[in-house]
């Protein structure tokens, strides 16, 4: 999300058959209690000047039929996860309904908490934490070698990573700005020059907030490359003449051609929501996605999100998770915050409840979105995990611009 008002951007002219089985003891991992939440508000609705983004008919076609979306947590009882279909077949054009906010884990803001936020002045870092700045880790370097069996990971800043799998190459939420729309200018320089990219076989997109989805970026992508998008969101491509769009539902899953063969592309649920411009709130969907390769490596990217039941089903949907991509910064202050966005100790804790094998943290160390000083998500999440008596080299805690290769 972006901690301030958005503002609208210029108008622009299942789990398969055969999955390897969860490593033995994952079950028996110890276990940290997640903060509860201060109760609150959710993260400030945007305010921007502008109306929508270019309006016009698209095309739809009736929603053939697959599995049924989840839902959100009952009092007293946890859905269950749809069992894992068939790939939806890539680019098909769907309809959806005109709303997803029956999909929201927590409440939106209202006008007592928009006039606590004007009062506290608090989505910005103390002035004096400021200095910490220059500690930020940066170590940029070039992309590690891949090959059969072998998963390379760079993270290029906040939620963008450079995903080599399956012999693809996978950009999630791509963000090589150096300013996005409504928050201050990067803190750090972007971990991978464009320039130095491999040719870019797909797209992942979380959600329709500015810090996850950039204009200026998508722009720099040739509209030929295969796009995965939360469930409304393809006819922002569409109209930016991108060709190969896929949306899908939460529990729905496309896949792509790659050197040992399909990669699939998993889209599930997250708690957060969605809004760009004044009259689009929760018009699109949200969420994270697991990509697995031909070979069961498995990979799974959080997007935004707040603590909850979905990083249950999500591990149990998806056993062996090879290592989660979790954000762990932008939680300051909690009673706004807590709802969408996980803390350290929580992004710890959702990394138990998925049962994977390495935590990478991320949607830190980049933009300053929120109070917390810059460095206090680094340390709070080393302590976290030191607290699960995990071992340490399974805590990816990446510098900006670093990779590590999953064998």
């Amino acid at each position: 999300m972006t901690d301030h008002a958005e503002q609208a951007e210029p108008a622009e002219p299942t789990e398969p058959a055969g999955r390897r089985r969860a490593r033995p003891g994952a079950a028996a991992r110890p276990r940290l209690a997640p903060a509860a939440p201060e109760p609150g508000a959710r993260e400030q609705a945007a305010l921007e000047p502008t109306g929508p983004e270019p309006t016009g008919p698209e095309p739809t076609g009736p929603e053939p039929g697959g599995a049924q979306p989840g839902a959100p947590e009952p009092p007293g009882a946890e859905p269950a996860a749809p069992e894992p279909g068939a790939p939806r077949p890539p680019g098909e054009i769907r309809s959806w309904p005109p709303s997803f906010a029956d999909r929201l884990t927590s409440p939106l803001p209202g006008v007592r908490a928009l006039a606590r936020l004007a009062r506290e002045g608090r989505l910005r870092p103390p002035v004096e934490s400021l200095r910490e700045i220059p500690e930020l880790p940066f170590e940029p370097g070039p992309l590690p070698l891949t090959g059969p069996g072998r998963t390379a990971l760079t993270w290029a800043g906040h939620a963008s990573w450079v995903v080599r799998i399956g012999g693809l190459t996978v950009l999630t939420d791509p963000v090589w700005a150096r300013k996005i729309l409504g928050t201050p200018a990067r803190v750090t320089p972007v971990g991978v020059r464009w320039e130095d990219l491999p040719p870019v076989d797909a797209v992942v997109i979380s959600h329709n907030h500015y810090d996850h989805l950039d204009a200026p970026t998508v722009k720099r992508l040739p509209k030929a490359t295969p796009v995965f998008v939360p469930a409304g969101l393809a006819r922002w491509f569409r109209v930016r003449g991108f060709t190969r769009v896929t949306e899908l539902d939460w529990w729905e899953a496309a896949e792509l051609p790659g050197e040992d063969g399909p990669v699939r592309f998993d889209f599930v649920p997250s708690h957060h929501w969605s809004k760009r411009t004044l009259t689009d709130t929760c018009r699109s969907l949200w969420g994270g996605w697991v990509i697995t390769a031909p070979d069961g490596q498995r990979v799974y990217f959080a997007g935004d999100t707040g603590y909850g039941h979905w990083f249950r089903q999500i591990g149990r949907r998806y056993p062996g998770i090879d290592i989660a991509l979790l954000p762990i910064g932008a939680y300051e202050p909690r009673w706004m915050l807590a709802g969408v966005h996980t803390d350290p100790e929580e992004a710890v804790q959702a990394h138990l409840d998925l049962g994977a094998r390495v935590l990478a943290p991320m949607h830190w160390s980049t933009f300053l979105l929120a109070a917390e000083p810059p460095l206090e998500p680094l340390h709070r999440i080393r302590a976290a995990w030191q607290a699960t008596g995990r071992p340490r080299e399974e805590l990816w805690d990446l510098p900006v611009g670093a990779s590590r290769v999953l064998e």
